[in-house]
């Protein structure tokens, strides 16, 4: 029985923000597409409880261009407690009211991207009996070819839609490499209440990224 599937998605947009961490005011997007992202996108398209997907190489499919955007956001957010009181008392204060509480922020983001990303499918103690991984690579190629999705994926910010596609097998990476220092690989739930940012060295070589598995001894927090 297999124990995981290869799949592939062809993605592209016209913006994209992959914030790194590290800038805590103005958004500053990583230089491609992270792991992270990469595996929100093929969970917004097939998404179930007993199923796990798991980035292994990124293909950077058009050269790295940059823009600087000038954007309003809003400057809180609703408390927890405030959420949590509410659903107790059944009521409570949950507006914001974004004319108090505008800012402006500039940001550096991505703009014209597009990306071949490879994952493996497989899964996890949370699936069931009749669950098995050629049913559900089936009705993952089924999906890209009808352009269904559980949810719109995106670039880094809901406003960067990400558009997807099956890969036609033409797709060239572009022909540069380059150290892309370290980059966020994805969040480790298994460390206690708050999820650990755990992060890799990325290299790109002739356009193609090498993911790591998340428990490699090159992956740190």
């Amino acid at each position: 029985m297999k124990t995981q599937v290869k799949l592939s998605l062809h993605v592209w947009g016209e913006d994209a923000c992959f914030s790194r961490p590290e800038m805590k005011v103005e958004r500053v997007s990583y230089d491609v597409i992270t792991p992270s992202a990469a595996r929100g996108i093929f969970e917004a398209i097939l998404w179930k409880p007993g199923l796990q997907w798991t980035v292994q190489q990124i293909d950077v499919l058009k050269p790295i261009r940059w823009q600087s955007l000038r954007r309003n956001e809003v400057g809180s957010k609703i408390p927890a407690q405030n959420v949590a009181t509410a659903m107790k008392k059944g009521v409570g204060n949950l507006a914001l009211y974004i004319e108090d509480d505008r800012q402006q922020r500039a940001g550096l983001f991505l703009r014209d991207v597009a990306y071949v990303l490879h994952a493996s499918l497989s899964l996890t103690e949370r699936a069931g009996p009749a669950d098995n991984l050629t049913k559900f690579a089936a009705m993952f190629k089924r999906r890209l070819e009808s352009g269904q999705c559980h949810h719109m994926p995106v670039f880094g910010c809901r406003e960067f839609p990400a558009y997807f596609a099956s890969p036609s097998g033409t797709e060239a990476p572009i022909a540069e490499s380059r150290d892309l220092g370290w980059m966020l690989h994805d969040l480790d739930f298994t460390t206690g209440a708050s999820p650990e940012p755990r992060f890799f060295r990325a290299e790109m070589q002739a356009g193609i990224i090498e993911v790591p598995e998340f428990r490699a001894g090159e992956v740190r927090a």
